[in-house]
């Protein structure tokens, strides 16, 4: 797996992939391979910001603003996250090159 090595990396929804939302709970299916993923309460709204700012960077900043957590551990769970949907085809990693 090709790892994420920016916050400054884009993220995208490629078609095919269907999400929903089960009572702050979520599932999302890829229809071409059919692998499904599913999301706790604060995976669920990481998808929400993701869908909404596409940069790694932003999702950080408004999960930090939204949770009780540092730095450090958002930062780590959110790129684990995302490598494991991107890694799943469920997302699109568009890597900024390293420094």
């Amino acid at each position: 797996m090709d790892h994420i090595r920016s916050l400054a990396s884009q993220v995208t929804i490629p078609e095919g992939i269907v999400f929903r939302d089960l009572q702050g709970e979520a599932v999302i299916l890829n229809l071409d391979t059919g692998v499904y993923f599913g999301l706790d309460p604060v995976g669920t709204r990481t998808w929400h910001l993701l869908r909404q700012h596409g940069t790694l960077q932003k999702v950080l900043e408004a999960l930090l603003d939204e949770y009780d957590v540092t730095e450090a551990r958002c930062r780590e769970d959110l790129l684990d996250l995302v490598a494991r949907m991107e890694e799943q085809g469920l997302v699109r990693v568009s890597h900024a090159p390293a420094p």
